[in-house]
């Protein structure tokens, strides 16, 4: 059953809106980040990632955001360009405001974090009138997520781009992408995510993420069912909500429930996971799959990248997520 419907004569397939930034990932793993002192750098940020995941999938892709004029925003758009990703939008600042930084520390597998330099970043500063309606109108689907929401005018640039994608009849999906650090308040927070996640027909988000949004709610189990039923009073179609090591469960608007396998992986690091899984699953949902085929696509997605040192490096294609699949039906691959 298919339960959205994305336009047809459309030239692009997928656009995304958001934070550019750079990774800077620890070379020397499981240590922490006081005894590092090497990183290799990768192109980052949550949309980045996805869209460079979708493009590595085959799909023509574009990305709407802001740059610094400083040679690591010259990094970032030759990046994107060589990974086949129309740049007509990315604009480039005049203000003096800086590229983004994410320090990664990779003490273990399982214990990882990011340290984060967010103060006059670039991508933050995209204002409405940048943003290109003719693009938007072009494409099929538009991916918005949480970091570029934090803060004006790139706020308001996400929300002229929600008005285009209306407009013009692409499907919207949002990538809840949560970091608090960039947020005054869980009010502030809240507020901002539920106005965006009124307009947008694909959710997906970490338990955690819906709690944040639910500060005005009262769901004290935390209740899925709860939180997706919501939802689908304004424009959602899908509701995904991750749970971790338990897997992710899709909820849909006729009340049903789907849950996919995951499969084992030789995890490096954790981060990156996120961003290749909404790649592989909106991969999955734009081909027509099921959503239990394409939530398995994106759990395989995610397993390629946190067994990798990069994220955006480690986005697979679509032949190198089959054949993973394939290796772990036939047991080639077991979890580390």
């Amino acid at each position: 059953m298919s339960y959205v419907s994305f336009p047809e004569q459309k030239t692009l397939d997928f656009t995304a809106i958001g934070r550019l930034c750079i990774d800077l990932n620890a070379n020397e793993i499981n240590r922490p980040m006081e005894e590092t002192m090497t990183f290799t750098k990768y192109v980052g940020g949550s949309p980045a990632n996805i869209t460079i995941g979708m493009s590595r999938l085959g799909l023509k892709t574009a990305f709407i955001g802001k740059i610094a004029n400083d040679q690591m925003g010259r990094f970032i758009e030759g990046y994107l360009r060589r990974n086949h990703i129309e740049t007509t939008n990315v604009v480039t600042d005049t203000t003096g405001a800086v590229t983004g930084l994410a320090f990664t520390e990779i003490k273990s597998p399982t214990d990882c974090s990011i340290l984060m330099y967010r103060d006059n970043a670039a991508d933050l500063l995209l204002t409405p009138g940048e943003v290109q309606e003719s693009l938007i109108a072009r494409t099929k689907v538009l991916l918005i997520s949480g970091t570029a929401l934090a803060k004006s005018p790139s706020r308001e640039a996400v929300f002229q781009a929600l008005n285009y994608a209306k407009k013009h009849g692409a499907v919207i999906a949002f990538d809840l992408d949560y970091r608090p650090y960039t947020w005054t308040s869980p009010e502030e927070t809240a507020v901002y995510y539920n106005l965006a996640a009124e307009k947008c027909d694909i959710i997906l988000g970490t338990r955690e993420e819906f709690d944040m949004m639910e500060t005005f709610e009262h769901n004290p189990e935390h209740s899925d069912q709860i939180t997706a039923g919501k939802w689908f009073d304004y424009s959602a179609k899908i509701v995904i909500i991750k749970h971790g090591k338990d897997g992710s469960i899709a909820y849909t608007k006729d009340g049903a429930s789907h849950r996919a396998k995951s499969f084992p992986a030789k995890v490096v690091k954790t981060f990156g996971a996120g961003d290749s899984y909404a790649a592989g699953f909106l991969y999955g949902v734009m081909q027509g799959w099921t959503l239990e085929k394409s939530m398995e696509f994106g759990s395989a997605a995610a397993c390629i990248v946190i067994s990798s040192h990069s994220c955006s490096d480690a986005m697979p294609t679509a032949d190198q997520v089959h054949d993973y699949i394939e290796r772990c039906n036939r047991g080639e691959i077991t979890a580390s």
